[in-house]
């Protein structure tokens, strides 16, 4: 683990947010040596931080010991140089514990993922994150999703919250999101640091409109198969180079997310085979989910080739 407070690390990133897929073998175990391959890859290409084990890493498909093996590895090949922040969720009393196996593992933060099944009221998703809070050392940042979502006045609570640094939204509202943030600058004047993600899947296609309403901060799952790509539309949305990043909403990632539409899970299985495309063979996905269709890798396959050529294009105008 690194001595820097993982909210300053993160709140002005080098690159790209990494968040790798968990790599398997022909016969499903885990595959170390491809993961850090994988990792090692991500951390050279640029990325600012590697989230470990997280909805793209397949999280909810691991046991917690591949869990610790996976961060354990990821922490090895970053071996400093980037923070790596492991996924914990599930119910209360597992979250804690995968916050420890995170924690013994050398980790520096936590993704808390929304707890499993339960549609709970903010009362008692309030209590869920505090009392994970108080079982680890390691900064939290809450993921907003599913039958975790959050009023202003909670996300205030959170941000009050003694190791809570930041909030990942994987809804979409930018009403609500704007609230949220105008309610936590407001009510709880003492967390400026506090941290805002737009955890959206491909989040780059809404991260020009979640800039506008303060959430700086997003995932790339494009990162994990071209990382030159999510580094250079990174670079541009943050120079203000509306040109590119126009170019490259239009030309790639747009239509990444339309056949991404094409299938449930492909924010997962479709990232994985983009990855056995580029040359590193990480396995398939685990059930339940399933790979994508003959027919929509190989479109995927020439819209990498799209993106590139339109990475070029943008270049040489320059």
């Amino acid at each position: 683990m690194t001595s820097a407070p993982l909210a300053a690390r993160l709140r002005v990133p080098s690159g790209p947010l990494f968040f790798p897929v968990t790599a398997y073998g022909p016969d499903g175990t885990i595959d170390l040596d491809a993961y850090r391959a994988h990792v090692r890859q991500g951390v050279e290409a640029g990325a600012a931080a590697v989230f470990a084990c997280c909805g793209t890493g397949e999280f909810h498909a691991l046991t917690p010991e591949e869990f610790q093996e996976c961060v354990r590895a990821a922490v090895a090949e970053t071996a400093g140089r980037v923070p790596v922040v492991a996924g914990a969720g599930y119910g209360t009393a597992l979250a804690v514990r995968y916050a420890r196996l995170a924690e013994e593992a050398g980790a520096d933060g936590l993704l808390a993922m929304p707890p499993y099944l339960v549609v709970a009221a903010q009362e008692g998703l309030l209590r869920h994150y505090r009392e994970l809070a108080a079982a680890t050392s390691l900064p939290v940042v809450v993921y907003q999703r599913d039958n975790a979502v959050f009023t202003p006045e909670t996300v205030v609570e959170l941000a009050r919250t003694e190791g809570i640094v930041g909030l990942k939204d994987g809804v979409g509202d930018l009403d609500l999101m704007t609230r949220i943030v105008s309610a936590v600058r407001s009510g709880a004047p003492d967390a400026g640091d506090f941290l805002y993600f737009n955890g959206l899947p491909t989040a780059e296609l809404t991260q020009p409109a979640y800039r506008a309403v303060g959430v700086p901060l997003y995932s790339s799952a494009v990162f994990c198969f071209v990382p030159e790509i999510a580094l250079a539309f990174h670079r541009a949305l943050g120079a203000g180079d509306d040109r590119i990043v126009e170019r490259l909403l239009e030309g790639f990632y747009r239509p990444f997310v339309e056949l991404r539409a094409q299938g449930r899970g492909y924010a997962v299985s479709l990232v994985k085979a983009g990855v056995r495309l580029r040359g590193l063979d990480v396995g398939e996905v685990r059930p339940p989910l399933h790979e994508p269709a003959e027919e929509h890798v190989k479109r995927l396959g020439e819209l990498i080739e799209r993106g590139y050529a339109l990475l070029e294009e943008c270049q040489e105008v320059k």
